[in-house]
């Protein structure tokens, strides 16, 4: 972190910052593949995958189990939809690496762990998938664990990586405690950041984005309704669809970051502080960019 402390997010500063041009066809934006979900939790890919869409990306790969994979491509006509192997507890199962390899090879960033419900599971899937990923990464929500156990394992990648938890997954990636987070996120997200050379949005009542080079923001606002489920997967999807649009990993997270907590103050207004769903953030997205651009 600079000695001058983070920066806050304001729209000055994104307006500053002004993310690329979209092009004028569906190629130029980019591709992205979700990869996550379980039996129990197609929706979470949805969300994620909506949210790309939202923000700006040109084309969609959802990949998830293959017994949930026809709602799901009913659910998102927009996109294209793989169906997994699964494993007998629901979760996909790592061996469907292989089947993913042509997927990953046109994709222009991966959105891995939206929906994965078990910690080993997320590893072992991860394990599998991650060393053979070329383009960007969004690792969210348990997929984290994989850098739990492999701390080095995207080094690869050369900082083409964003990281996004909530404090308590965070926690678990650092090898310390939650109340550590609480009380100094900027200490383990910094060396989360620094050890794994990967862009940390936690997320929060309010956000921080840290950088392996020490740069930070705090993105605050948001409001309470935003602690819902299926939250987290908006704003990974918000995060990967910049990305793949030309967005660097750490513009990517500043701005999904302040776009996710705008959508939840706009539907704070008119919804209510608490009681809107995850499935109304997305919508939200086009409307907040266009603020920005005004």
């Amino acid at each position: 972190m600079s000695a001058g402390g983070p920066t806050t997010v304001t729209p000055a500063t994104l307006r500053d910052w002004q993310l690329p041009a979209p092009g004028s066809g569906k190629g130029a934006r980019g591709e992205v593949l979700v990869l996550g979900g379980s039996s129990g939790t197609p929706g979470a890919v949805l969300l994620a995958g909506e949210s790309a869409l939202r923000a700006g990306a040109g084309k969609l790969v959802l990949a998830t189990v293959e017994d949930v994979a026809a709602a799901l491509a009913v659910a998102v006509p927009e996109s294209m939809v793989l169906g997994l192997p699964r494993t007998e507890e629901g979760e996909v199962s790592p061996g469907s690496a292989r089947l993913l390899q042509p997927r990953l090879e046109t994709a222009d960033v991966l959105v891995a762990g939206p929906g994965v419900t078990d910690p080993q599971a997320a590893v072992d899937l991860m394990a599998a998938v991650l060393p053979d990923v070329t383009g960007s990464l969004v690792l969210d929500a348990l997929g984290s664990a994989y850098l739990t156990e492999h701390p080095e394992g995207l080094h690869h990648l050369e900082g083409r990586a964003v990281l996004t938890v909530n404090p308590t997954e965070l926690a678990r990636t650092a090898h310390c405690d939650e109340a550590e987070v609480e009380e100094d996120p900027w200490g383990p997200a910094t060396r989360v950041a620094r050890r794994s050379r990967v862009v940390v949005l936690c997320g929060g009542s309010t956000k921080y984005v840290v950088t392996p080079d020490g740069d930070a923001w705090t993105v605050q606002g948001g409001g309470p309704g935003l602690g819902v489920s299926g939250s987290g997967d908006t704003q990974a999807g918000i995060v990967g669809g910049l990305t793949a649009r030309g967005a660097e990993p750490a513009q990517a997270a500043v701005w999904g970051a302040y776009l996710h907590a705008r959508a939840g103050e706009r539907l704070g207004a008119a919804v209510g502080v608490v009681g809107y769903l995850a499935r109304e953030i997305p919508e939200q997205v086009p409307r907040v960019l266009v603020e920005l651009q005004a």
